[in-house]
C-alpha cells in the first residue's frame, strides 16, 4: 500500500477490527453490481470509495428525468445517456485506483458467465424478477455470496445469501413466484431515501464479506419501513419443495 492509499483510507485503517488487513483483503477482491439505478448508485459509490479492488457495473438502461430524485450519480445533463457510462465517469473521478468495468446489456444465459466471471460478491440491485432469479441461480451454482436489495413505495428489504459457505435458504425459498409488476417503481412509486438506505446496507454487507471483517447476517430478511423508520428481521428457512434448492434437487 503506497503513501497515497494510506492517506486515502486512513479513517478505515484506524478501525482496530478492520485496519490494514481488512483494507488489503478488500483491495484484492472483485464486486459485481447488477443494476445502475437507485440501489446500484449508492452501493457502487461506497464500494469504490472504500477501495474495492475492482467493480463491474451491469445495466442496459438509459437515464430518464424521473430517475434523478433517487439515482444520485446522475445529473440533468446525463438524461438519455447510458447509465453505466455516466456512472463510470462519476465513480472513476472519485477513485482512480479502482478498476471499473461496465457492461451495457441485460444479463441472459448467453452472457452471464462472461459478465460474472471471477467475482467475489454479487450485489443484486436490479429491477426485474427474471434477472434476479437467473443471478441467484448462477450465484448458488458458483458458490458466490449474493447481497440482494429491493425497494418499493416506502419499503425496503435486504437479504444476504452465503452460497459460498454453507447450505442456506435461497432466493426462491423466499420468492417462489414473484411478478415483475410487483417490483415496478413505475406503477408503485418510490421515495428516494428508502433506496439509499438499502443501497448503503448492501455496500456495508459487501465490504464486510470482501474484507473478512465484521459479521454479516445471512439467510435473514431485513425489512425497512421508511414511514415509521422501523426495521424488523425474519430468519428464513429452506423450503423442502423449493424448485431450486429443495430436497428433491439435492
Amino acid at each position: 500500500m503506497n503513501e497515497q492509499s494510506l492517506l486515502r483510507y486512513s479513517r478505515q485503517l484506524l478501525l482496530t477490527n478492520f485496519d490494514i488487513d481488512g483494507q488489503m483483503n478488500l483491495s484484492g477482491k472483485q464486486a459485481v453490481v447488477i443494476g445502475a439505478g437507485g440501489l446500484g448508485n449508492i452501493a457502487a459509490t461506497y464500494l469504490v470509495g472504500a477501495g474495492v479492488g475492482s467493480l463491474t457495473l451491469i445495466d442496459d438502461d438509459e437515464i430518464e428525468l424521473s430517475n434523478l430524485p433517487r439515482q444520485v450519480l446522475y445529473t440533468e445533463q446525463d438524461v438519455q445517456k447510458p447509465k453505466v457510462l455516466a456512472a463510470l465517469e462519476q465513480l472513476q473521478a472519485r477513485n482512480a485506483e479502482v478498476q471499473i468495468r461496465t457492461h451495457q446489456l441485460r444479463l441472459n444465459e448467453d452472457n452471464i458467465d462472461q459478465c460474472l466471471a471471477a467475482c467475489d460478491v454479487i450485489l443484486d440491485c436490479c429491477d426485474n424478477f427474471a434477472t434476479r432469479q437467473m443471478v441467484h441461480r448462477w450465484a448458488q451454482t458458483h458458490k458466490v455470496p449474493l447481497v440482494s436489495g429491493a425497494a418499493i413505495r416506502w419499503e425496503g428489504q435486504l437479504v444476504v445469501f452465503r452460497y459460498d459457505e454453507q447450505c442456506s435458504p435461497c432466493y426462491e425459498c423466499l420468492y417462489p413466484d414473484l411478478s415483475d409488476q410487483q417490483l415496478s417503481c413505475n406503477s408503485n412509486g418510490i421515495i428516494g431515501p428508502v433506496v439509499g438506505t438499502i443501497g448503503v446496507q448492501q455496500a456495508l454487507s459487501a465490504i464486510k464479506l470482501l474484507s473478512g471483517k465484521g459479521t454479516v447476517k445471512h439467510g435473514v430478511l431485513q425489512l425497512f419501513d421508511g414511514l415509521s423508520g422501523d426495521w424488523r428481521s425474519m430468519r428464513l428457512s429452506q423450503d423442502p419443495e423449493c424448485p431450486c434448492c429443495g430436497a428433491q434437487n439435492s
